[in-house]
């Protein structure tokens, strides 16, 4: 029985969501965050806060050691790809060392079972529909030092007999059906980017890259709703505790959808002034990827409620209203 859960970066966009959904089924919820790129507004009210940096190996232990923490979500680390691409040696002490310190820090607890927050980046570019068993060769530093944390994860957990998902989110949009929390942080968030935009007198949508060899020369992407994303979570972290199995799972709709089609979507709620940038293409960026998401469908039974490419704007815009 799952019965108190830690999330790491659980101040953050996805952590906020998840832990919304946890509390929800009345589970003791945890959050260690030590809010560089959280919020203190996104932390659930029903979980007791650490304010920590996870590198602290020994405060953390001591948390989870005091707390009898059983399962882990750990979602913190850095995952704007351009700039991973500028600090490679910042992404690797984020998402590499910090996620070695927190393994250490599960040795001797209570703890039985991990979910880690991996990354479609870290397949071979130029395969459009990857599956789990696709080749990894990720082409960004964000996705070599997710790669990395995940050997890490698989080596340990088999070591320690701990349970482990590895999660690999596609890209992911939207914000919570309660209106109470979302996307804060833009980055190089696309629907974070344009939700911005679309709210001023003057708008800008930047499109980075239009001559990929795709039907209108933009991005393809696999959008995934950030409450279909946390729906998973849940749904995954029952069934690895329950059959005492570890899996490695793409998260995505295994749809494709252009960066030119969420234009033209965004377009519908701006005023006429709209301005399209088009801009170089950015290093580290994939042209065109989609999951296979087969396994995750065989795994849990799961039905997204969320899909549709106007469900997830007009999601992202509601957020954006509400907190300008």
């Amino acid at each position: 029985m799952i019965k108190k859960i830690l999330i790491t970066g659980g101040a953050g966009y996805i952590g906020s969501h998840i832990a919304e959904l946890l509390s929800k089924n009345k589970k003791e919820l945890f959050i260690a965050d030590n809010l560089s790129t959280g919020y203190k507004s996104l932390i659930n009210k029903n979980a007791k806060f650490f304010k920590i940096n996870i590198n602290n190996t020994k405060k953390l232990k001591q948390i989870i050691k005091d707390n009898k923490i059983d399962s882990i979500i750990h979602l913190a680390g850095s995952l704007i790809v351009n700039k991973g691409e500028k600090q490679p040696k910042f992404y690797f002490k984020n998402n590499v060392l910090a996620t070695k310190n927190v393994l250490h820090a599960l040795k001797g607890t209570f703890v039985k079972n991990i979910i880690f927050s991996s990354t479609a980046a870290v397949y071979k570019e130029g395969i459009i529909k990857v599956s789990e068993k696709s080749k990894l060769e990720p082409k960004s530093v964000y996705g070599k030092t997710k790669l990395k944390a995940e050997k890490l994860i698989i080596t340990f957990c088999k070591k320690n007999k701990i349970n482990y998902a590895i999660l690999r989110y596609f890209n992911v949009v939207g914000s919570s059906p309660s209106g109470k929390i979302g996307l804060i942080n833009k980055g190089d968030h696309l629907f974070k980017n344009f939700s911005i935009q679309t709210f001023l007198k003057n708008p800008i949508f930047k499109i980075y890259g239009t001559n990929y060899k795709t039907l209108d020369g933009s991005c393809i992407r696999d959008f995934i709703h950030i409450s279909d994303l946390s729906e998973i979570h849940y749904k995954v972290l029952k069934k690895i505790n329950k059959i005492n199995k570890s899996k490695i799972l793409n998260c995505g709709y295994g749809r494709g959808i252009s960066v030119i089609e969420v234009v033209k979507e965004f377009k519908k709620y701006t005023n006429n002034n709209l301005k399209v940038i088009k801009l170089p293409r950015r290093k580290g960026d994939l042209s065109n990827i989609t999951a296979i998401n087969k396994n995750l469908l065989k795994f849990i039974k799961w039905k997204p409620k969320f899909y549709r490419l106007s469900l997830m704007v007009k999601s992202s815009l509601k957020w954006e209203k509400l907190n300008n």
